[in-house]
């Protein structure tokens, strides 16, 4: 008897080999497996996957499966990373925009497949730089971005058309990706053809970052706008990363981040089906970013876990029919909180077994952490090692030539089930929410969505989180739990570490060019294109083209997320003790 929630005809593995060797056939037959060695360091040939031998009966393999099909426990496609490596996409930014555009272009010169833009503090909030409350924190933790002039510098001599773009933002993620569009629309770029991906996920801020600009509901108004016109105008842009990283950074388990992440993007997929939107076009376009820590297999079950449980929902929830819609893609990045400032040079031992992980779980793009993050923005070197780093993994391990290499495993696939089970708990808790929340189930946008905002008003995630994070702590204080360097292992050789350090002679540059741009520009049309903008969001049309013609005109991001919170309000957390 096949699990419930899964097909029975994938409980016949002979049957689904075949349909497997099919799927691998026509990907070599159309050139979409690479040209490579597929041989060990010996030089033993191996197969592209493994499975139960002919006659064996494998229990529950319906959760298991092949490659490239449903429930995609597996991977989404029948080659693995045969047809195409994961995209190597080092998360990088600091001071100016000119600063941070060396640092990019050092990053595709050295192999790096893709951008990924950190934002100061300023930007993340929706602030200008030369904003009282931004003073001594303008290029510090990310590059300042104020008007789309910046992002015209930030991606100078590099061609937006043909290189994938992520930007790791929520709170104020719409006006920065309209500026975004305007340094492509400045380069002569098809925006139509632009593909990269927007964070954009608001319910994680509330859950575990913190950065808001509005209450709930008007960032879901914004998120939804987006949606649409990423749907009817860049088809191959994803508008929003659901985000898992952050809630484990702040101390969830890895079932938490898993089911609370997941949770967030139905509440993502309740809104684009109230939006009207078709869930076979927009589904694709959600992606997820998760954190990969250091206990080795359970990263892996619930990389695993996570595209089993999406597809199962996507289809039987929710109605996708076509395996694009159903098939979760997501982005890692390696523990930030696993790093220690203790002997740094271990953290380069703890990002490369994190790495690995993400890669034996099938991650889609990877960034690894810089040895010094810990301490400040990575140095070159720190960045060139992290880069390197995924390089060895990627050429020298043959980690990358068999799909899903631990599929079948009994540990494993043990671990999987088990963080589905947990997860699946969750759920059920979030919709215990949201009856309460909504007793006439008559929900506005969804079950799942009324769950989440339940959970964010009475601070569930946060006290659940809270709750794990200090339970670890006890463990680690007690000794039960070891961290080399901490509190295992502590005698040292120290030696003085180089750490990148951004001048304040940075802040005053961005606030005199930012002075000079608003002297300049046509003051007139600035104040059009915002209050055109707020008439648009009194009623019920989309913000986007609006905001790109403020951003056009050089509205700074402060301008743009001011005038809306006039409107909206702002938001405050509510105190609980």
């Amino acid at each position: 008897m096949p699990a419930p929630g899964y097909d029975a005809d994938h409980a016949d593995h002979q049957a689904g080999h075949r349909r497997w060797q099919d799927a691998y056939a026509k990907a070599e037959s159309t050139g979409r497996v690479r040209d490579a060695d597929f041989t060990t360091l010996s030089g033993v040939e191996v197969d592209p996957v493994y499975g139960p031998r002919p006659g064996e009966t494998v229990e529950g393999f319906e959760r298991i499966g092949w490659p490239g099909e449903f429930p995609f426990t597996r991977g989404l496609h029948a080659t693995g990373y045969r047809g195409k490596n994961w995209t190597i996409r080092q998360f990088a930014g600091f001071g100016n925009a000119e600063q941070t555009n060396e640092r990019y272009k050092m990053i595709l010169a050295r192999g790096g497949g893709g951008l990924s833009v950190a934002f100061d503090m300023p930007t993340l909030m929706g602030k200008d730089s030369d904003d009282p409350r931004s003073l001594g924190e303008v290029g510090h933790c990310g590059v300042a971005i104020d008007s789309a002039a910046d992002m015209d510098v930030l991606f100078g001599d590099i061609p937006l058309e043909r290189v994938t773009t992520s930007m790791t933002i929520s709170g104020p993620a719409v006006p920065v990706f309209v500026m975004y569009l305007v340094a492509a629309e400045r380069q002569g770029a098809d925006i139509s053809k632009l593909n990269g991906t927007l964070q954009t996920d608001i319910f994680k801020e509330y859950i575990a970052q913190k950065e808001w600009l509005f209450a709930p509901e008007p960032h879901l108004r914004l998120i939804g706008d987006l949606m649409a016109y990423c749907q009817d105008n860049i088809p191959a842009y994803k508008p929003l990363s659901v985000s898992g990283y952050h809630i484990r950074e702040a101390g969830a388990t890895a079932a938490q981040e898993l089911a609370f992440t997941l949770a967030d993007g139905f509440g993502y997929v309740e809104l684009g089906l109230s939006r009207g939107l078709d869930i076979e076009k927009f589904a694709p376009g959600l992606s997820f970013f998760f954190d990969s820590h250091l206990d080795f297999f359970e990263e892996i079950a619930k990389f695993r876990a996570a595209r089993r449980i999406w597809a199962r929902w996507m289809r039987d929830v929710y109605g996708a029919t076509t395996a694009k819609a159903q098939q979760l893609r997501f982005h890692t990045q390696t523990a930030g909180v696993s790093l220690t400032a203790q002997q740094p040079d271990n953290n380069i031992v703890r990002t490369a077994v994190e790495a690995l992980a993400a890669v034996l779980g099938g991650t889609n793009s990877l960034h690894t952490n810089a040895l010094d993050e810990v301490l400040a923005l990575p140095s070159e070197k720190a960045a060139q090692i992290a880069l390197r780093t995924q390089q060895v993994i990627m050429e020298e391990t043959g980690v990358a030539n068999v799909a899903d290499p631990l599929g079948g495993s009994w540990y494993v696939e043990a671990l999987t089930d088990k963080i589905e089970a947990e997860a699946e708990k969750i759920f059920d808790r979030i919709k215990d929410m949201a009856a309460v929340a909504v007793p006439s189930g008559e929900h506005e946008i969804g079950e799942m969505t009324s769950g989440i905002l339940r959970g964010i008003e009475d601070g569930w995630f946060t006290g659940e989180t809270a709750d794990s994070a200090f339970t670890y702590q006890v463990a680690l204080e007690k000794g039960d739990k070891k961290v080399v360097g901490v509190n295992v292992h502590t005698e040292s050789i120290s030696e003085n570490l180089e750490i990148l350090r951004v001048s304040h002679e940075v802040e005053r540059e961005q606030n005199r060019v930012l002075a000079a741009r608003r002297a300049s520009r046509d003051q007139t049309a600035v104040d059009r294109a915002l209050a055109r903008m707020v008439e648009v969001a009194r009623g019920s049309g989309n913000l986007i083209e609006p905001m790109l013609e403020a951003a056009r005109v050089e509205a700074t991001l402060g301008e743009i997320c001011d005038v809306l919170k006039e409107e909206w309000g702002g938001y405050t957390e509510p105190a609980r003790f």
